[in-house]
């Protein structure tokens, strides 16, 4: 099957997900709240969005310092501004397609810093296990502030993902899904073992020694400190983010640090499992804060105003970012000329 249709289908599977999930959720509230899910949107302090895109806007520009800092082991030192029109406009991108951005990312720095684009795979690769074990520890931190609430709902997520129908557990479940897993591993050794000679083969492994030189880069960086301080900054602003975005709406407004924590936790789910989170954003917020006693329709009301400020930001700052661009790096050569 050609490979873009692939990739179309993927898109539209996981696209048809979070619209299923935005309809799902709405039929989750009963008729007669309704009324309530209008008035929390409604009445909502949307002033309260402009310290939001601030502090998310922030946050984009220390991803943007700290994926310069992964380049410099392997001698390359690209403009803050391209990098931060990279970061930008690989978001926009991640809208339409996703991880279309993270190729769009790597491109356009090849094309005007000049560093290679399978030696950058390799650094976005070292970005994601980190931002990994950093949601890993907001998990934790999480977990610490409200046991009963993560635990609760985590347990719960588990047991429908490997339940049959009686609502037990299944191993059978568990065991298609290592199994898969396993076939998955040995199909690709195969594949390299036996079919070493195609181009394709040979383009994979050089991205992959570009991954590696990427990954190995962490071990060489000169600014281990303000790597780290970097990258805990820029989750720091997502958790404040996420607790100025519960201020904005009533029965919500009186959470804390806490509540924030839990939620950014398994909202960031839902921004891995649909385009741009669609649907799945609000939905898994409200879960968590429908443990914390507030109603669903009030969760996802606010759930659905966070998301739409994340996603306005990335269209309004990726789209400035996408304009400038090209001026940038023309005025960038007529001086450099």
């Amino acid at each position: 099957m050609n490979k873009r249709l692939v990739s179309i289908l993927q898109y539209l599977f996981f696209l048809g997900l979070g619209i299923f999930l935005v309809w799902w959720s709405l039929h989750q509230i009963p008729d007669k709240k309704w009324g309530e899910f209008k008035h929390s949107l409604l009445s909502a302090r949307y002033w309260l969005m402009m310290p939001v895109f601030l502090i998310l806007t922030l946050s984009h520009i220390l991803r943007a310092l700290r994926w310069r800092i992964l380049m410099l082991p392997m001698g390359y030192t690209p403009s803050f501004i391209n990098t931060f029109f990279a970061v930008m406009i690989g978001y926009l991108a991640n809208l339409a397609v996703p991880r279309l951005g993270e190729v769009l990312k790597c491109t356009i720095l090849a094309k005007y810093e000049k560093v290679p684009a399978e030696k950058l795979v390799g650094t976005i690769v070292a970005e994601r296990a980190f931002d990994v074990i950093s949601l890993g520890i907001v998990f934790l931190l999480a977990l610490v502030s409200q046991f009963s609430v993560v635990g609760e709902f985590a347990s719960q997520l588990f047991k429908q993902l490997f339940e049959n129908k009686s609502g037990s557990f299944s191993l059978m479940k568990l065991g298609i899904a290592i199994g898969l897993l396993v076939f998955i591993i040995v199909a690709v050794k195969i594949w390299f073992n036996y079919f070493s000679h195609l181009k394709i083969v040979i383009l994979a492994k050089r991205i992959l020694h570009g991954i590696w030189e990427g990954l190995s880069s962490i071990k060489k960086l000169k600014q281990k400190k303000l790597f780290i301080f970097y990258s805990i900054s820029i989750w720091a602003l997502y958790i404040l983010g996420t607790w100025v975005g519960l201020m904005a709406t009533e029965g919500t407004a009186s959470l804390g640090l806490t509540q924030a924590v839990s939620g950014l936790a398994f909202a960031s789910i839902g921004m891995i499992v649909t385009p741009g989170g669609i649907g799945a954003y609000a939905f898994f917020l409200a879960k968590v804060l429908e443990k914390n006693d507030i109603p669903f329709e009030i969760g996802f009301a606010n759930g659905t105003l966070q998301w739409f400020a994340q996603f306005i930001i990335v269209v309004i700052v990726g789209s400035i970012c996408l304009g400038l661009l090209p001026v940038y790096n023309k005025k960038k050569t007529h001086e450099s000329s």
